[in-house]
C-alpha cells in the first residue's frame, strides 16, 4: 500500500522516488516484518499459552526434550501475519509473482494450521494423516506450477548450475517439476524443525541467498553480465525474501534456545514452500539442493533411516532421525547442534552464491 500510495507522488515530491528502488523497499519491508513480529510476539505467546496450545513431545524422542512439553506452538502464524502485512505495505501488488508467493505462503500456512489445529486443539495425536497432508500440499503445488506455466513469457527451460549452454526444456512437465520442488522443500523444512531455532536459522540464510538471486535475475544488465537467466519482474521477489528474513529474525527472538514458542507446521510448511517457490521464480531450482543443503540432508536422513529399518528388520543407520536427533543422542548439547547446523547452512549458501561466477 505504501508503494502504491507514495511512489506516484514522486513527480511532485522527489523524495518519494526512493520507493522505486527495490533495495530501499527490501530493507524497510524486512524491518517492518521484524518489528511486527517482535511487538506482537509476547501477546501471541500469552494467547497460545492461555489456549493451552502446547508442544507435545513423544515418548520416543530424546529425554532432554521432555522439558519442552507444553511450550506454546503454532507460532508460525505470527511469521505469516507479519510477512503478509509487510508484503501489502511495501511490494508492487501489480506483479503476478507477488500474488503467487502470497498464495503459497497463506495456502501452505493454512494446511499447516489445520494440521496443528487437529493436533493441539482437537487433541488428535497425529493431526492430519501423512496421506491427506501430502495430497493437499501436492494439489496446491500443482496449481502453482500451472500458474507458472500459464504466466506470459515464463521460461520452462531448466537451469543447470555450472553449465551456461545446457537448458533442457521441460515443457508441460515443468508443472510437475515445480510442484516437486515446492512440496519437497516444504516437507524438508518441516523435518528440520525439531530443535529451538534449528529450522528458522537456515530458512533465514536461504532467504538471504535467494534475495540476491532474485535481485540479479530481475536486473537485465547484471543477468547478462553473469550469464544467467533474466526473469522480468523477479526483482520484486527479493523484497519478499527480505520479508522472510525480517519475520524470521523477529520469530527467532522468541524461538532461540530455550524457546518460548515453536513455529509448528503452520510455519515450517509455509516457509519451506515459499523458499521452493522463490527458487522456481528465479530459475535456481536445482541450486536449491545446495542452498537448502541442510534441509536436504535432514530429509534424506529420515528416508534412509526408514528404508534401512524396513529392509533389515529393525536395524538403524542413525541413532535417531532426523539427523539432529542423532547428534543429540551422541551427547552433543542442543545449542551446539543448532549452531553447527547453522554454520553448515551458511557455508552452503556462500558456495551457492559463488556459482554466479562459475559458469
Amino acid at each position: 500500500m505504501l508503494y502504491h500510495l507514495l511512489y506516484p507522488l514522486h513527480t511532485t515530491f522527489t523524495v518519494f522516488n526512493v520507493f522505486r528502488y527495490i533495495t530501499f523497499r527490501t530493507i524497510y519491508a524486512s524491518l517492518t516484518a521484524f518489528l511486527i513480529c517482535f511487538v506482537l510476539g509476547p501477546w501471541v505467546i500469552r494467547k497460545l499459552s492461555r489456549m493451552q496450545v502446547g508442544q507435545y513431545v513423544r515418548d520416543t524422542g530424546p529425554q532432554s526434550h521432555f522439558k519442552k512439553n507444553g511450550t506454546p506452538t503454532m507460532g508460525g502464524a505470527l511469521i505469516i501475519f507479519s510477512a503478509v502485512a509487510s508484503i501489502f505495505l511495501w511490494m508492487d501488488l501489480t506483479n503476478l509473482y507477488v500474488w503467487i508467493v502470497l498464495l503459497v505462503l497463506v495456502g501452505y500456512g493454512a494446511i499447516g494450521f489445520y494440521d496443528d489445529y487437529l493436533m493441539q486443539v482437537k487433541k488428535r495425536s497425529k493431526g492430519l494423516s501423512a496421506r491427506d497432508k501430502l495430497l493437499m500440499q501436492t494439489g496446491l503445488a500443482l496449481v502453482i506450477g500451472l500458474l507458472f506455466y500459464l504466466s506470459p513469457g515464463f521460461d520452462t527451460h531448466l537451469t543447470i548450475p555450472f553449465f551456461k549452454r545446457i537448458y533442457p526444456d521441460l515443457g508441460l512437465g515443468y508443472i510437475l517439476f515445480a510442484a516437486l520442488v515446492i512440496v519437497g522443500t516444504s516437507n524438508a523444512v518441516n523435518l528440520t524443525d525439531g530443535l529451538d531455532g534449528l529450522a528458522i536459522g537456515p530458512v533465514i540464510v536461504a532467504a538471504v541467498t535467494y534475495m540476491i538471486f532474485a535481485y540479479v535475475t530481475g536486473h537485465i544488465r547484471i543477468a547478462e553480465y553473469l550469464q544467467i537467466n533474466f526473469v522480468p519482474g523477479s526483482g520484486e521477489i527479493s523484497i519478499f525474501c527480505g520479508v522472510l528474513v525480517g519475520s524470521g529474525l523477529g520469530f527467532l527472538w522468541f524461538n532461540a534456545y530455550p524457546a518460548q514458542v515453536f513455529m509448528g507446521d503452520v510455519g515450517s510448511l509455509a516457509l519451506g514452500a515459499a523458499i521452493g517457490t522463490v527458487a522456481v521464480i528465479t530459475k535456481q531450482e536445482i541450486m536449491l539442493l545446495l542452498v537448502g543443503g541442510l534441509f536436504v540432508i535432514e530429509a534424506l536422513s529420515v528416508i534412509f533411516q526408514v528404508g534401512f529399518f524396513k529392509m533389515t528388520n529393525g536395524r538403524r543407520i542413525f541413532r535417531m532421525a532426523p539427523l539432529h536427533h542423532h547428534f543429540e543422542l551422541k551427547g552433543w548439547p542442543e545449542p551446539k547442534v543448532i549452531v553447527r547446523f547453522w554454520i553448515i547452512s551458511i557455508a552452503l549458501a556462500l558456495v551457492s552464491l559463488s556459482t554466479l561466477k562459475l559458469r
